[in-house]
């Protein structure tokens, strides 16, 4: 077994590449499955990356044409321990080339960072994990335990054609696994004198996306009507949008403001907690949508034509529920919504472990390793990741994808944004971590 540090070094130098052409690789996902392109393309380009290495790869398609998937099992010292999963997802959403600074599948690299959609959801997961894999393989270093690689489909669309396919159809691709790691977990934020801290996802709110469906009396626009369903969807809509849900403290929260008061001194008292959040700044977006359930109306379909009165009105409504709160969000919006409101939904359920063991551990010692002083703290994401699928196999799953960030980086205002990019410093600390880390675990 050989442990060159040059090894390790020409991981670091991969990365960059590895996550410039894979940007490049064009896997914009709509949501509809009839406009997807490039996750094949993205797919079959991962699997020949493993292959030039030795791995054997597993390419699947699931549920559609195109929706393409890698899976590759590298063999750990100890076969009998639980197998660990590092799964990323290929897919991007779309990105309007006339809003960036640089086109958004380009993946330049300059001014010390990697451009282009994907660069931080989560291309760059992608390439930190397939640089570490290729130097296990390359170097002939055998982990403590059987480590399951997977690059997959349609995560920005809920994974229905991607995780969720897999996991329904093909769990055996994941068999004996026990613990995952994934996205949006890992990054560091600095709260005070260069103190920073390393968020790990222990929790996600559930989704649901929510049809709202009115009906009424079809008929002329120019007459009195009594039974108009746009206006009855309109006054529902704005009812929905400016309800405020209770406060729910889920663990992994009140371990997080923990956290930050040790560090910070910061207070959060129960009776001003969305005040005091609001003192995170950038990061408050994310840690306040933590606080209470949100349903957001997104997108209204109603009528065809100026002078008619339609049937029938629509609105979408994206909901993200706590951990716990599923029934009580159902009985609160019925209370709120009333009888007439039509709703159908489809969604992912809440995701929440614990912030302890010995993954946690190694997690906490790989961090501190390459960052000593740092402090690692369990969060709740707002939004969702593959995980919801996995979870259903009975995996334990966190997010953990490491990145020391500069302090002034809005890193959660990237997701999703325009010019997004992830720091080339960050991509290298992420792979020493991450090795580090799947050595140890």
């Amino acid at each position: 077994m050989t442990n060159s540090g040059g090894g390790l070094e020409l991981a670091q130098d991969e990365v960059v590449m590895l996550a410039s052409e894979l940007i490049r690789i064009d896997t914009t996902n709509t949501g509809d499955p009839t406009t997807v392109v490039g996750e094949r393309e993205a797919a079959e380009w991962v699997a020949e990356k493993l292959a030039e290495v030795g791995y054997e790869t597993t390419y699947v398609e699931s549920g559609a044409r195109g929706r393409g998937n890698v899976i590759a099992r590298l063999s750990g010292a100890d076969p009998s321990r639980g197998a660990l999963l590092v799964h990323g997802h290929l897919d991007v959403v779309p990105a309007d080339p006339s809003e960036w600074s640089v086109h958004p599948f380009s993946g330049a690299v300059h001014d010390g960072y990697v451009w282009g959609r994907g660069a931080v959801d989560m291309k760059d997961m992608v390439a930190m994990s397939l640089a570490v894999a290729r130097r296990f393989k390359r170097d002939g270093i055998v982990p403590p335990r059987d480590i399951v690689f997977a690059f997959l489909a349609d995560e920005e669309a809920g994974g229905f054609y991607g995780a969720k396919w897999l996991v329904d159809n093909r769990p055996e691709l994941f068999e004996g696994v026990t613990e995952a790691i994934s996205e949006v977990g890992g990054f560091s934020i600095t709260l005070k004198d260069d103190v920073r801290a390393y968020l790990v996802e222990t929790a996600e709110k559930g989704i649901r996306w929510l049809t709202l469906r009115v009906r009424g009396t079809a008929g002329h626009g120019s007459m009195i009507h009594r039974d108009n369903a746009v206006a009855k969807l309109a006054e529902a809509v704005a009812k929905l949008g400016q309800h405020r849900f209770p406060i729910v403290m889920r663990p992994s929260v009140r371990e997080f403001l923990d956290g930050v008061t040790e560090i910070t001194g910061l207070d959060f008292p129960d009776d001003d907690l969305d005040g005091a959040v609001g003192k995170l700044g950038a990061l408050s977006r994310m840690i306040g949508a933590t606080l209470r359930d949100t349903a957001n109306p997104t997108m209204l379909s109603a009528g065809y034509k100026a002078n008619v009165i339609p049937s029938v009105a629509e609105a979408t409504v994206d909901c993200r529920i706590l951990p716990g709160r599923e029934e009580a969000f159902d009985r609160e919006l019925a209370e709120l919504l009333g009888p007439d409101v039509e709703r159908e939904w489809v969604g992912l359920p809440p995701v929440e472990t614990t912030f302890d063991g010995a993954l946690v551990d190694a997690m906490t010692a790989s961090i501190t390793a390459e960052d000593p002083g740092a402090k690692v703290l369990p969060y709740m994401l707002s939004g969702g990741t593959d995980a919801k699928s996995f979870q259903q196999l009975g995996i334990r799953n966190f997010g953990f994808a490491p990145l020391k960030l500069p302090a002034d980086l809005d890193f959660s205002g990237l997701f999703h944004g325009v010019d997004e990019r992830v720091p080339v410093d960050a991509l290298r600390f992420g792979v020493r971590v991450l090795e580090r880390f799947l050595r140890n675990s």
